[in-house]
């Protein structure tokens, strides 16, 4: 019995609920998932190897900080599977739909507060960017959701701006 049960593969769905082109915002859903695993992963890695005299301060933001993202990367992927369509299965996926470049040279605590800015910058912008299609296309719920992030990562960046200033 449980040979049956387990045997089906996770597959694209039809739904309709009256959202327009759900493939696409799916789709900029997806890139907006990349772009998040990689902040996740590049400000966990600030956060160990952070050094410097506010070093405190920094670790315990970047924690904050690389948490958040873990708990948002979830929320996005089960929206994009409410849209009918499957989440990225790899870490190539997820790394080929971001448009934020992984770290990839040791950075002073300051160069490392700096990405940090400028990625999460960056997120917000494509955040607004898929919001907007979203609400073109009738999905209040993605733009809400997408909205929220928007308004932490905003946050992120005032936080990140507080402590190098």
């Amino acid at each position: 019995m449980s040979q049956t049960v387990l045997k089906p593969a996770p597959q694209p769905a039809d739904h309709e609920t009256g959202v327009e082109k759900s493939v696409w915002i799916a789709e900029g859903l997806t890139g907006v998932l990349g772009d998040s695993f990689v902040l996740m992963v590049k400000t966990q890695a600030y956060h160990w190897n952070v050094t410097a005299p506010l070093f405190l301060p920094l670790h315990e933001l970047t924690e904050k900080l690389y948490r958040d993202l873990f708990e948002a990367i979830d929320v996005i992927a089960e929206r994009v599977r409410d849209l009918g369509e499957l989440a990225p299965m790899s870490m190539s996926e997820l790394r080929d739909a971001a448009r934020i470049g992984e770290a990839s040279e040791s950075r002073s605590a300051q160069g490392m507060v700096d990405q940090l800015i400028e990625d999460n910058e960056a997120l917000v912008r494509h955040l607004r960017e898929i919001a907007a299609l979203a609400s073109r296309h009738g999905d209040g719920a993605t733009e809400d959701l997408l909205n929220a992030r928007m308004a932490a990562h905003e946050k992120a960046i005032w936080m990140l701006r507080a402590v190098a200033s």
